[in-house]
């Protein structure tokens, strides 16, 4: 054995094992080792394991890149040498668009373009810096299309941030002199192109005249020219900076931000109007000292064709919103017209609600009067089985008042929101602050300017009643009748303002309702929901509980082709229960409450009365199993177009829900369902609604079914507190005088208890109640919280 160390077995080192001749089979010469790494001398690499995989190599990943970039390339040159610049879009001259009820009759006709093109210099250059700091500041210096811009466009859509625009001046150009306003991907693909090679061959300053001619400004003006006549009244070498920055911004969103006719956007208009201007600051195109001096430019009233009188003015811009604001059309494209729209409206009940408000509201006017110059009156109806809207009144006249007073969203609804209050405590199973379970039957405490008190004591919020009367213990379905609101405050309260508020957004208000907040005021009704919304949240609760997007449109064809209409599912929006339950309280204040004037409809009735703070508007909510509407009388300065109370319209001295509203709805209910069998109303109640409340010697409280009440906190009067009078049909005889407004700084449900005044006929003057004379138990204790 060899004194040198031994290697272990297998190592290469291993004297008894001799290496494999790897150049066999390789094509080397005997005797001579193949290269390492492979064969025929190549370089050898280790194999890629695990996750290396997947990954390409970076020849792999140039040869991609550079074959992307070769199909780019080459798409790139033949798009451009397959698109050339089109002759002029024919739709410049538009059609007009025709609407049409129900049954195929025409409503009306619109769609003549009102346009009128300028030469640049015609224009004053602070209004083509102001279109600049709009809508493309870089214009003058950019390309013809912005890669990045529309790349973050495509993103931020894809991503659900909204449709973005990502397009520069010479692209909107080509879209609307060459192409169309379709969203597709040819057209921007044709729009690529165009521009780019429109670039190459005409002026910047050409490009921007006719983005100034073919522009949309809304009020079916076509160009700044037509624009600049449309909102002041004058040429557009007439035009101040302001009113030129205001034009700029209309190009964002053209009817939207027309604060004549959209009030309510007003403050978004205004900063879009801000914005522009700052944005010429910035550019250096306008000084800080001028832009400081500078006021918000109101335009002028809109200036309508006589085509559009009447109602159907109201209608087809009630109809254009609603395709715009539902994306089923965008505004430019139906502005180019040729659409022919098929509206839910039926003639029968359309007509049928005009002459009831021309009955019972606006023939009551008189020209010498001075409060009936602001009396303004809007209504509409809707099917509850499936959301159709089947009639309308927006005004007096579409060329005289241009607001449609059912759409708008200015008004406070006053105590017609009262009821939302109370499906949300049936829905939610709510208690009071001492475990009442919450039915038509739980006694609350009516006293007038009563604390409402909160889980952790006194909120620090106490609404005063109408006149001032403390009613005392009273039930759910009484305080509904006169509708109190200490009793209605503390409601929201015990339910969660949150809750309520979110009840009454499922049953069909919009959630961005202005002063729709969540505290226990919103049961008083301070939010201000347009009468459309009203009536579609009032058929919520005649579906027993099912809610059906409204809709004012049946079917949009062009050249025979029909466009899809978005989906409008039903859906059970609260509990059937805590929808009947609030019919059945609301059948009583038809039948025993403030009411009691919609009886005259001749049907099976529930509904509510409503006034908003100071007068300002009178309502009445109402609907039979078949059949939603809403009416209101509002208060409008004509000229200025301040809200103003309704005291002395009429030839009354208050203008309440139960009376012009009231009956306006019972007149236009009977002739819209004449002709068809009475449906009576199937209810399905919450546990313990029908059980009659009794107040005794012994103090025992209302018996609830289900779950034993807490120790109550009330000792129930052994005598209603009230009188057992009830309405009769015709306004109370109340002696002409100045009336009395509530008191300042605070909301009394605007003073729907005006609707107090239906219960309580004064003789006096005007006069409530003496308290000595009616029986009113002492003040409920502070509710026991457990």
């Amino acid at each position: 054995m060899s004194d040198e160390p031994q290697q272990q077995s297998g190592d290469p080192g291993n004297g008894n094992w001799a290496p494999r001749d790897l150049s066999a089979g390789t094509g080397a010469p005997a005797g001579q080792a193949a290269a390492p790494g492979g064969r025929n001398g190549r370089t050898g690499r280790p194999r890629r394991t695990g996750w290396r995989r997947a990954v390409p190599t970076w020849r792999a990943a140039l040869g991609t890149l550079l074959v992307i970039a070769l199909i780019l390339i080459g798409g790139f040159i033949a798009g451009y040498q397959l698109v050339g610049i089109p002759p002029a879009n024919p739709t410049a001259t538009a059609q007009s668009n025709v609407y049409l009820y129900k049954d195929g009759t025409v409503i009306a006709r619109d769609g003549d373009v009102n346009r009128q093109n300028v030469q640049l210099a015609q224009v004053p250059l602070p209004v083509q810096h102001a279109v600049l700091a709009a809508e493309d500041r870089n214009f003058y210096s950019e390309r013809a299309v912005d890669i990045k811009a529309m790349f973050r466009a495509g993103w931020n859509t894809l991503t659900g941030k909204g449709r973005q625009g990502g397009s520069t001046i010479t692209q909107q150009f080509v879209k609307n002199y060459y192409l169309g306003q379709e969203q597709t991907v040819i057209r921007k693909i044709k729009e690529f192109f165009i521009a780019i090679k429109l670039n190459r061959e005409v002026s910047k300053d050409h490009i921007f005249e006719g983005y100034l001619n073919t522009s949309y400004f809304g009020r079916n003006a076509y160009g700044i020219q037509a624009a600049a006549q449309a909102y002041y009244g004058k040429d557009i070498g007439d035009i101040t900076p302001a009113e030129g920055a205001y034009l700029a911004s209309l190009l964002n969103a053209p009817s939207a931000y027309d604060v004549v006719v959209h009030p309510e956007n007003k403050p978004a208009a205004v900063a879009r109007w801000h914005y522009v201007l700052d944005g010429m600051v910035k550019e250096n195109w306008l000084s800080a000292s001028d832009r400081a001096t500078m006021q918000f430019p109101v335009p002028d009233k809109v200036k309508r064709s006589t085509g559009l009188s009447g109602q159907r003015g109201y209608i087809v811009q009630a109809v254009k919103d609603y395709l715009t604001d539902h994306q089923i059309i965008d505004e430019g494209t139906l502005a180019t017209g040729g659409y022919r729209i098929t509206t839910t409206l039926e003639k029968k009940k359309q007509n049928a609600l005009v002459e009831a408000v021309d009955d019972n509201v606006m023939s009551q006017t008189s020209d010498d009067r001075t409060a009936d110059r602001n009396v303004r009156a809007g209504g509409a109806s809707i099917d509850p089985t499936n959301g159709r809207v089947v009639a309308m009144y927006g005004g007096i006249d579409y060329t005289k008042q241009y607001v449609n007073n059912a759409t708008r969203r200015d008004y406070q609804v006053g105590s017609t929101f009262k009821p939302f209050v109370f499906t949300a405590a049936v829905a939610n199973g709510s208690r009071t602050q001492d475990g009442r379970r919450i039915t038509p039957n739980t006694v609350y405490d009516g006293t007038d300017r009563r604390m409402v008190q909160g889980p952790n004591g006194p909120t620090g919020y106490a609404p005063s009643n109408e006149d001032d009367v403390s009613y005392g213990p009273i039930t759910v379905r009484m305080a509904t009748d006169k509708s109190v609101n200490a009793v209605y405050a503390q409601m929201a309260e015990d339910v969660g303002p949150e809750i309520v508020k979110q009840t009454a957004i499922d049953l069909g208000i919009p959630k961005n309702t202005p002063d729709l907040t969540a505290s226990p005021s919103i049961a008083l009704g301070t939010a201000t929901a347009s009468v459309l919304d009203m009536t579609g949240a009032y058929a919520t609760l005649a579906n027993h509980g099912r809610h059906t997007p409204y809709t004012l449109v049946d079917k949009v064809s062009k050249d025979g082709e029909e466009l899809p209409l978005p989906d409008r599912s039903t859906e059970q929006a609260v509990s059937r229960e805590a929808a009947d339950t609030t019919t059945s309280i609301l059948q009583s204040v038809v039948e025993n409450g403030s009411g009691t004037a919609a009886q005259g409809a001749g049907r099976p009735a529930a509904g509510k009365t409503g006034t908003a703070e100071e007068d300002k508007a009178a309502w009445f909510a109402g609907y039979t199993p078949d059949l939603a509407t809403v009416i209101s009388v509002m208060g409008q300065d004509p000229e200025t177009g301040v809200q103003k109370p309704l005291y002395g319209a009429l030839g009354l001295s208050r203008v309440n829900g139960g009376g012009p509203p009231a009956q306006t709805w019972a007149q236009y209910t009977g002739a819209a369902l004449q002709g068809t069998s009475v449906q009576n109303f199937d209810l399905t109640l919450e546990s313990g609604a029908e059980e009659p409340y009794l107040p005794t010697d012994e103090g025992t409280g209302p018996t609830d079914t289900d779950t034993p009440f807490g120790t109550p906190s009330v000792t129930p009067p052994s005598s209603p507190a009230f009188p057992p009078t009830v309405p009769d049909d015709t306004e109370p005889a109340i002696p002409p005088g100045p009336p009395t407004a509530p008191p300042d700084g605070e909301f009394t449900d605007g003073g729907d208890n005006g609707d107090f005044d239906d219960l309580f006929p004064r003789g006096d003057g005007g006069a409530p109640p003496d308290p000595a004379s009616t029986p009113v138990p002492a003040p409920l204790p502070a509710p026991v919280r457990q």
